[in-house]
């Protein structure tokens, strides 16, 4: 991967949300970049979830982490001095550790408390073509800084009828944020995760897809695949992992159809 600190670019910055949680966030967030990565852009993934799945999922420990996001978002750290590179992987990481659990809570009582996360990546912008932003499975503070940070949100939804419960209070959060603290926020699309073709979508699903994300649903689908869930368990994304799986045929033609929009 080139040299990201050398050159000059605006980053477009995509939090990819969903406050279901195991609909394919952080699985969409690490395979899309890599994807992306081996395009030749220059990407990095921060982990906003407390969970930190996509901080173990690229083979980091999140309790040996001594400075991450949290430590950006509380300003006692600036953005790249904790940004991880890891060899085997064409992005950059800014991962999460055990802090972050508390800094919901904690952001409560501070000034400008939504807009933390967007004042601390600031400075990587020009530094970057794409940050994606996973965020945690909830629609609270830590959501809501991902939102104010980005410039769109992609919206991964699983391919079952009670994946969609939720959707209008999301979609009701996003509208409040772009009311009242990002008015530039846009919707990137939805995207169909976990598809399994041995049963069928029914006509209600898609009639509420299309409901919530009219012209903005993504063509591709990504199905349900055992090898995308094992690779994170090697610390790997699926382009490395099982490049031949349909999981990682599916991530790259999503990657190829984002790039296109942006072309």
């Amino acid at each position: 991967m080139r040299d990201i600190l050398l050159n000059i670019m605006a980053a477009q910055v995509i939090a990819i949300v969903n406050q279901k949680g195991g609909v394919g966030k952080t699985t969409t967030a690490m395979n899309l970049l890599a994807f992306l990565g081996k395009e030749g852009k220059a990407c990095l993934l921060i982990d906003l979830d407390p969970q930190a799945n996509a901080t173990s999922g690229i083979g980091l420990n999140p309790q040996t982490i001594s400075a991450g996001i949290y430590e950006v978002i509380s300003g006692s750290h600036q953005p790249f001095d904790v940004i991880v590179k890891p060899d085997h992987l064409p992005f950059h990481v800014i991962p999460a550790n055990m802090n972050l659990a508390g800094a919901a809570i904690e952001l409560v009582s501070v000034d400008d408390r939504e807009f933390r996360l967007a004042q601390g990546i600031a400075p990587l912008k020009d530094h970057y073509d794409y940050i994606f932003i996973d965020c945690p499975p909830s629609l609270g503070l830590l959501t809501i800084n991902a939102l104010t940070a980005s410039d769109k949100v992609l919206i991964p939804v699983q391919a079952e009828y009670f994946a969609l419960e939720g959707i209008g209070q999301l979609m009701g959060t996003i509208q409040l944020v772009k009311e009242h603290l990002k008015q530039d926020l846009d919707i990137l699309g939805a995207v169909i995760t976990m598809y399994d073709k041995r049963y069928k979508l029914s006509e209600s699903i898609l009639y509420e897809l299309y409901r919530h994300f009219p012209n903005k649903i993504f063509r591709t689908v990504i199905p349900r695949n055992i090898r995308l869930a094992e690779a994170p368990s090697h610390g790997k994304t699926i382009a490395t992992y099982d490049p031949s799986s349909r999981g990682a045929k599916a991530y790259e033609r999503f990657a190829r159809e984002l790039l296109h929009l942006d072309s």
